[in-house]
């Protein structure tokens, strides 16, 4: 599971990195995000045509759930199944796909002994350039009664880097992977992209369980510490 990330790069990085053009009011209200939560408006991309950047909230709420309320949200999505879930498998044929922009993301080590703390760690390319997710979008009603563009994070098997933290990590695309995620390819094609971002090209180290406190959003989240 993918349940916090990261957008510490400046945006002109991401600007670059994906040929994004970037309103003048974006680039204006940018600023460093060290420890996003579900439900908060997140930069996304869902047209590879007009490649614009827009604003989301993470975390879907499906039309079965009778009860709107935040903690009915689907933050993530398993690429395994994706087809087999009659919600994903909607969003997938109505072409509902997105890229979710970030640059880090945090998972939680279990403890060695039973009733311990976990250990959060922090992942990131080796080369610190900016990435996104593989997403999902949708129309969902909300617990006030307004609707709302929302999305989620296809999530994968992990990594040799990751697996040692964790049992599950977001799918990563990098510029070409990530608009072909967005094209128009038939679904066999764009579920191959759905696969484990290579190990070594990322890194990763434990970080200060500050970033557990969801209202913590301080570069302190992602300094090192010692195990």
């Amino acid at each position: 599971m993918c349940g916090r990330f990261t957008i510490i790069s400046d945006p002109v990085a991401f600007q670059l990195e994906f040929d994004l053009p970037l309103e003048e009011t974006i680039q204006q209200n940018w600023k460093p995000r060290y420890n996003i939560t579900p439900t908060q408006l997140i930069p996304v991309a869902d047209n590879p045509h007009e490649r614009k950047l827009d604003l989301m909230q993470w975390g879907i709420l499906p039309v079965w759930a009778k009860e709107k309320k935040d903690n009915y949200r689907l933050i993530n999505v398993r690429a395994e199944t994706i087809m087999e879930k009659a919600t994903f498998r909607r969003l997938m044929q109505k072409s509902q796909r997105c890229l979710i922009f970030a640059d880090g993301f945090y998972e939680w080590q279990a403890p060695n002994q039973a009733k311990g703390p976990k250990t959060p760690f922090y992942f990131h390319l080796k080369n610190k350039k900016p990435f996104a997710f593989a997403g999902l979008w949708d129309i969902s009603s909300l617990p006030d009664g307004q609707t709302a563009n929302t999305c989620a994070i296809i999530t994968c098997a992990p990594n040799n880097l990751v697996s040692t933290v964790h049992n599950r990590m977001p799918v990563i695309l990098d510029a070409q992977t990530g608009w072909e995620w967005l094209g128009s390819q038939p679904n066999p094609q764009l579920l191959s992209l759905l696969k484990p971002f290579p190990a070594s090209e990322m890194s990763a180290y434990p970080v200060s369980p500050l970033v557990n406190n969801p209202a913590s959003d301080l570069p302190e989240c992602i300094l090192p510490v010692e195990k």
